[in-house]
């Protein structure tokens, strides 16, 4: 029995190592390459090993100092821009999302549940689906190359809403009698009550909706035409003008390079909370 589950211990290293190596291995070609000029990424073999243009590169790229086709704009403004995107959906989705399954589960009103289930069927209609009319409502009301044309549209939440309303729905009733007994009224139990014990659930939900909002390209792609408002995803399809020779890759990939690291560094800051939000028992 030992040595069975010594073989299976070692086999399911062996996977994840495996796993590992593939997930790896392309972020490790886009550094080498952000390393080296574009002239030595598009030679044959390609250098596996880095270079010394890494000042360069990540300088041309955060600075906008590329001499390739494709855009120029300066990838520290496009992070700047897709960070306060990704922090304006995710806040206000968890915002939004938590007062509307508070209003579902402690409020009585009428036509509750059709409410609810209203919020719920909107899962069936993302922004790809909708993406016709939500623009001419963007556009018509002048939010287009803008923060609220980037954020508003993706502000809202089903998944969050039934989430939360799933947990409250485990919170003791008694809890409710005693924030009553103490004269607290819905808000106060709301903030002091429901808003601390969801801390878990929060961050969870945080680390995938910043992740989330992040990652935007759809719909960036279409509300955006100044180069001053891309986020840094729609600023990487822009650098690339058509033909090797016509880009920088190494400014390229630099850029996806610094693409990654906001995502990556969220979810190392937030992974016990992150973890313990998804298994949590008591959730």
């Amino acid at each position: 029995m030992v040595e069975r589950r010594l073989t299976l211990g070692i086999l399911a290293h062996v996977v994840l190592c495996l796993g590992v190596i593939l997930i790896v291995f392309p972020v490790y070609l886009a550094f080498v390459a952000s390393t080296h000029t574009s002239q030595e990424i598009v030679q044959a073999p390609m250098p596996i090993l880095p270079g010394d243009n890494i000042w360069a590169s990540y300088k041309g790229a955060l600075l906008g100092e590329g001499a390739g086709g494709g855009s120029q704009a300066a990838v520290g403004r496009m992070m700047w821009v897709s960070l306060v995107s990704a922090l304006i959906i995710t806040i206000g989705k968890i915002a939004i999302s938590l007062l509307s399954a508070f209003a579902i589960v402690y409020f009585r009103f009428p036509f509750k549940m059709a409410c609810f289930w209203a919020i719920f069927i909107t899962l069936m209609l993302p922004v790809e689906v909708r993406i016709g009319p939500t623009y001419q409502v963007v556009a018509d009301l002048n939010m287009l190359n803008g923060y609220a044309g980037l954020t508003v549209p993706l502000i809202a939440s089903a998944t969050a809403t039934f989430l939360f309303r799933q947990f409250f729905l485990t919170v003791p009733d008694e809890l409710v009698e005693a924030a009553r007994m103490d004269g607290a009224g819905p808000m106060r139990f709301f903030k002091d009550v429901l808003v601390p014990l969801s801390a878990t659930s929060i961050a969870a939900l945080f680390v995938i909706q910043f992740i989330y909002g992040w990652n935007q390209y759809l719909w960036p792609l279409l509300v955006t035409t100044k180069e001053d408002m891309y986020p840094v995803v729609i600023g990487i399809k822009r650098m690339l003008a058509g033909g090797d020779a016509a880009n920088d890759w190494n400014v390229v990939m630099a850029t996806a390079i610094l693409a990654m690291l906001p995502p990556v560094l969220v979810v190392i800051l937030m992974q016990k909370w992150f973890v313990k939000g998804l298994v949590d028992t008591e959730k």
